[in-house]
């Protein structure tokens, strides 16, 4: 096992009813700007319910973040709060809402020329504005880590930064809140749950068993509730399960002592920078491909996990690996993801194309033994 450090400062507020402990959680005395998204929480009840909890409070909101947040709306986000002095920020809405807030956050304090250099040359955030959320969807973990992703327009660039100054004070997960979402959703959230465990796990041994475990636990359960929450949306136990798997996903418990990969990501980060396609759709088309190419290095934990999640039986490494990654695919279209560029409208070759050249821009090299270049990239992506 690897040396680490780990720190999580964020208090999770977990279940039913959980939103009208907002006071307990934030002090009255602080102008809080409300940030949310395309505005879904006005429908599910969640907005009324935050406003009543907060009845009292000296409120602003800033609406309209987008499913990829965008640096130029988070920008004007960071107006607002320097106009109205604002103290605190509340995120209510899923993952990117309060990727979006993060970022907003560490804007706003920021001292430089131009945020952005968070975002491309890895400006070190030195404060950052209190936050907390109400988080409504099960998807990026983001409730429980210090990550951000943010997208530009004008570049067309989808780009991560971290910071221990942007955890959430604290988060407020209450199931019920997503009996309401559409399914596409609901999928997406699976497939970044799914996909961000095997970021983590899947790479090479360091002996971290009960790492291995705890991320073979969370295929498991999501491999098992999937089917049952898209049949039946609105069982609390499932919505509960999927949520916290979500959670746990990418609060970093399983790759402490481990090695991290993050290869999927980067390149579908790309794809949804070019084509706009869902996170978690390019996701699902990327995985596949990258374990594919990367099988040689990725081998025995895939192995373990054919057999300890998908039941292979009386095969050698290499044919239970092959089987592993059959059966992720299958998963994947068994709920409702597609896997193929194609399904998408979108030419393999020219997005190969296109994102090896950004990536041979940038001198690009993803993977635990970063060895997944701009032509290696291209390799997996034209299989796509």
């Amino acid at each position: 096992m690897l040396n680490f450090e780990y720190y999580c400062p964020t208090r999770i507020v977990f279940g039913k009813g959980s939103i009208a402990r907002l006071p307990e959680l934030i002090d009255k005395s602080q102008k809080v700007l409300i940030v949310y998204g395309g505005g879904s929480i006005k429908k599910n009840g969640v907005y009324d319910q935050v406003k009543q909890a907060l009845s009292g409070y000296e409120l602003l909101e800033f609406g309209g973040i987008e499913p990829n947040p965008k640096y130029e709306t988070c920008m004007k986000a960071v107006d607002l709060i320097k106009k109205e002095k604002v103290d605190f920020l509340l995120a209510v809405g899923g993952g990117s809402t309060l990727d979006g807030t993060k970022f907003i956050a560490a804007a706003a304090k920021y001292e430089g020329f131009d945020p952005y250099d968070i975002l491309t040359k890895g400006a070190e955030v030195k404060d950052a504005m209190p936050l907390g959320d109400v988080i409504t969807l099960p998807a990026t973990g983001s409730e429980m880590n210090y990550n951000a992703v943010i997208s530009r327009l004008s570049t067309n660039e989808k780009l991560a930064f971290a910071s221990e100054k942007v955890y959430p004070r604290f988060s407020i997960i209450d199931p019920s809140v997503t009996m309401s979402l559409p399914e596409r959703q609901t999928v997406n959230g699976i497939v970044d749950t799914f996909v961000h465990t095997m970021e983590l796990y899947c790479t090479y041994d360091v002996d971290t068993p009960l790492q291995d475990e705890w991320a073979l636990g969370l295929l498991k359960t999501l491999i098992l509730e999937a089917p049952k929450v898209l049949e039946n949306p609105e069982d609390y136990n499932l919505r509960a399960n999927i949520f916290w798997c979500a959670t746990c996903g990418l609060n970093y418990w399983i790759s402490l002592g481990a090695v991290q990969d993050w290869a999927t990501h980067g390149i579908g980060h790309e794809l949804t920078a070019f084509y706009g396609i869902d996170h978690g759709q390019s996701l699902a088309v990327v995985l596949p491909r990258l374990l594919k190419n990367q099988k040689a290095v990725k081998q025995e934990k895939l192995a373990k996990l054919g057999r300890e999640v998908f039941h292979i039986k009386d095969k050698n490494d290499s044919e239970a690996a092959d089987l592993a990654i059959e059966a992720i695919e299958r998963f994947f279209n068994s709920i409702g993801m597609k896997t193929r560029l194609s399904d998408y409208g979108i030419n393999p070759q020219e997005a190969a194309e296109k994102i090896k050249a950004r990536f041979a821009e940038r001198d690009t090299k993803l993977g635990e033994r970063a060895a997944i270049d701009a032509q290696v990239s291209y390799d997996i992506v034209k299989a796509c």
